[in-house]
């Protein structure tokens, strides 16, 4: 017997096992990735039809010990979620709340403080740059909230969440603060989330050698970005499953 199925074999009695998992792996992994911040920074995952019942992680865990059972379900919509006893950081909340609530097509939400982002969200100019094939994959698919208000509590996270008006927007630089990757999926949104960091790593590297950057055309990056696009998404989930199979092999309870 196989090592995932042994780990099929023990499944607890939870709701939306399979989505749990999946995001579950996605927070060991980012944290493997040292691309977490101590026990900040959120993920959740819409689970029902309109998108406002959401799996969310506790709060105050660190990345690296999440599993499957950890993890909230909440409604995006009960303005009573923070009085529970096992209620969320309220900026979590308040961020991703406010996206599920108004941003329909954010079935999936990652928020980190990864380091090349944040050092591109701590410039003047904050736009990520085609400047190689992952950084065009971004090409007319991401925003700048140049405006940071301070914590994102629930005033700040509905601000932020109108920055999401353009459903082919999928990024969110968000200025003097991180970033935020929306998606279909957690395998979609994970994936996104990993090659725009590797991206903003490329592009503050490039820019520390005082060299002169060769930047992609306008016709150019938008190629690659509509490649991308159109892509199959198998990639993606491909990328998350064998996430999946690495930390299972490695005897993760990250299932659990």
């Amino acid at each position: 017997m196989s090592v995932t199925q042994l780990a099929d074999t023990r499944r607890p009695n939870l709701p939306f096992y399979e989505e749990r998992c999946d995001l579950a792996a996605a927070f060991r992994w980012t944290a493997r990735l040292n691309m977490h911040e101590a026990v900040a920074n959120h993920f959740s995952l819409a689970v029902d039809d309109g998108g406002t019942q959401i799996l969310i992680n506790p709060n105050l865990m660190h990345f690296s010990r999440i599993k499957a059972s950890d993890l909230l379900l909440i409604d995006a919509n009960d303005p009573d979620t923070m009085k529970r006893p096992d209620a969320p950081d309220p900026t979590a909340w308040g961020l991703h709340g406010a996206i599920h609530r108004n941003v329909p097509h954010a079935r999936c939400v990652m928020h980190v403080h990864s380091v090349h982002a944040t050092v591109l969200a701590s410039l003047a100019d904050s736009r990520l740059p085609a400047i190689d094939q992952n950084s065009a994959m971004f090409h007319g698919r991401q925003v700048v909230d140049a405006h940071y208000g301070g914590l994102a509590f629930e005033e700040e996270g509905e601000r932020c969440s109108r920055l999401f008006s353009d459903p082919k927007a999928k990024v969110m630089v968000m200025g003097n603060h991180g970033v935020m990757i929306i998606g279909e999926t957690v395998g979609d949104t994970f994936d996104r989330l990993y090659y725009f960091e590797r991206a903003c790593e490329t592009y503050i590297k490039a820019l520390w050698t005082g060299q002169p950057i060769r930047h992609l055309s306008d016709e150019i990056a938008e190629r690659v970005a509509t490649q991308m696009d159109t892509y199959p998404v198998a990639s993606a989930k491909r990328h998350l499953e064998e996430l999946k199979a690495i930390l299972d092999e490695e005897g993760s309870n990250f299932r659990n």
